[in-house]
C-alpha cells in the first residue's frame, strides 16, 4: 500500500472517485505551500512543485495499493500529468500527480494557485 495525495477527479463524491474503490481514506490534507496550482485544459487539476511563491494545495490522503495505482488510477490520469511525490503540510510525503516536466501539451494551463482548491475553483467557474 502506499499513500497517495488526490486534488481533483479522484476526491470523494467526483467523477474519478471509483477508481479508488476499495483503498482506505486516510485524510483531508493539504501540500506544503511548495506548489502552484493549475487547471489543465479546465479539465482537470496539476502540481508543479517550486522554490518560491508556492502555496498549500487541499486534497485527500488515500491508502492505494500498487496494483491499484498501477492498473486503474495510472491509466485514467491525462497526459499531461505524471506521478511524483509531494511534501505535505505535516512535513510527511505522499504519491500525487504532477504537470509532466516538460511541459509540452497544446492544452493550456490556467494558474490557480490562488484558490488552491480544485472544488472551489469549480465552483467559481
Amino acid at each position: 500500500m502506499a499513500l497517495m495525495f488526490f486534488n481533483g477527479g479522484a476526491m470523494r463524491g467526483e467523477p474519478l472517485h471509483h477508481l479508488l474503490d476499495g483503498s482506505p481514506f486516510v485524510a483531508t490534507a493539504e501540500t506544503a505551500p511548495k506548489y502552484r496550482f493549475y487547471a489543465v485544459g479546465e479539465q482537470c487539476p496539476a502540481l508543479y512543485p517550486v522554490s518560491h511563491g508556492g502555496a498549500a494545495v487541499t486534497g485527500e490522503v488515500y491508502d492505494v495499493s500498487l496494483d491499484d495505482l498501477r492498473d486503474r488510477v495510472l491509466p485514467a490520469e491525462p497526459h499531461e500529468l505524471e506521478l511524483g511525490v509531494v511534501e505535505l503540510a505535516d512535513g510527511s510525503s505522499a504519491f500525487a500527480m504532477l504537470l509532466r516536466r516538460p511541459y509540452t501539451s497544446h492544452v493550456a494551463l490556467r494558474d490557480i494557485t490562488e484558490v488552491g482548491d480544485w472544488r472551489a475553483f469549480k465552483a467559481s467557474a
